[in-house]
């Protein structure tokens, strides 16, 4: 259209765009280093881009160039995606006459669906919404923890050296990042979550538990109404060197701890008895100990020491070491006696520390079960 009648029609009050004016040619090239891929080669961009649209609004490829200019961005991170504008975004800043900023194109989060990597979608993937993570429980701690693993490959050796610092103290380095798409993975996360939870104290376990239950779990809601006699079942093997690594997620407390519940713990007939399992045996070794070996007040290295006593007096090796050198002697090992009563109690083989979990527990609550147990099967 001749400028004469572009000049007539702006007169007129006709709506017109602004376009940027290429001199780039599709069959040269510009070279470039990127922060995260390296050094680039690209045709020349040869588009006469809308800069300027038709409402009066700038286009983002010219808002980019002026609004990083102004506010003086040294750094430009974002997905590769944004890639192939690379050519343009240079060429106009060079026209405006700005110092372009440097560029680190991150690669997509892919996932692997049947063997086959495909960028992960907003659209199809549950785990591509940050309320996800909200419904299922894992803590933000934790999120962010995995994202740092997934985005630099010192994060985690970084981690192992230094498993009780902030990640705050951690380095990123941009040129450490993947140039390859890293694949998201579930278990990996809900790994890494598992570790994160286990350096909460038990206070802060409680916080976060409950306020997920009052948005997600009513039942799990009710339990944790009792606030004093729930901090002390997540105080069991908080604070030692090896604490408990039962819950990946806020979802996964309720049953992790649903049998220490007196309400709950009865709903329950399936006892998950291990080694030995005939009934007979097992109510004669909960009857024994009950009768002639359970004191409440007994501390730790005294209440296994009677364990000890009773494994003795049915036939079974006080130490496992001992069973494990002829096994023909023995019928098992003080480790099948103590299933015994973690199951009575639990309906579970394993569980955290027995010993606290009794402590919790409380001696009314104990002989209530075991003698409900002998009782009813």
């Amino acid at each position: 259209m001749p400028i004469d009648e572009m000049a007539s029609k702006i007169k007129n009050g006709d709506n017109f765009i602004i376009r940027f004016k290429s001199m780039g040619r599709e069959d040269r090239k510009i070279r470039h280093k990127d922060l995260i891929k390296g050094n680039l080669e690209f045709p020349e961009n040869d588009q006469d881009i809308v800069i300027i649209k038709a409402d009066g609004l700038p286009t983002y490829h010219f808002a980019h160039a002026v609004d990083d200019h102004l506010m003086r961005v040294t750094h430009v991170i974002r997905g590769d995606e944004w890639l192939s504008s690379l050519p343009l975004h240079l060429e106009l800043f060079y026209a405006l006459g700005f110092k372009p900023p440097k560029y680190a194109h991150t690669s997509t989060i892919m996932k692997d669906e049947n063997g086959n990597k495909r960028k992960i979608s907003k659209r199809k993937d549950p785990e591509a919404a940050v309320s996800y993570y909200s419904e299922e429980g894992i803590p933000k701690e934790a999120v962010v923890e995995y994202l740092l693993n997934i985005a630099n490959s010192t994060f985690e050796p970084w981690r192992r050296s230094n498993p009780n610092k902030s990640i705050n103290e951690f380095q990123l380095q941009i040129n450490k990042m993947s140039v390859s798409g890293a694949v998201f993975d579930m278990v990996k996360l809900l790994d890494v979550s598992k570790n994160v939870i286990c350096k909460f104290d038990a206070n802060k376990i409680y916080e976060e538990a409950y306020a997920w239950a009052c948005k997600y779990d009513e039942e799990l809601k009710e339990l944790l109404d009792n606030r004093e006699y729930s901090l002390k079942v997540f105080g069991i093997e908080r604070g030692n060197a090896k604490p408990r690594k039962d819950i990946s997620k806020w979802s996964d407390v309720k049953n992790s701890i649903i049998y220490m519940y007196d309400e709950k713990y009865y709903n329950n007939n399936v006892f998950e008895f291990q080694k030995i399992n005939d009934l007979n045996e097992i109510k004669d070794i909960l009857k024994t100990y009950i009768d002639e070996h359970f004191d409440i007040n007994d501390d730790k290295q005294k209440w296994f020491n009677k364990i000890k006593d009773l494994a003795e007096e049915k036939g079974y090796a006080r130490e496992v070491k001992q069973y494990k050198e002829n096994p023909e002697k023995y019928k098992g090992h003080v480790g099948d006696i103590s299933t015994v009563i973690r199951v009575a109690l639990t309906t579970r083989c394993n569980t955290p520390d027995l010993y606290e979990i009794m402590q919790v527990l409380g001696e009314n609550s104990i002989k209530q079960r075991i003698e409900n147990f002998l009782k009813n099967n």
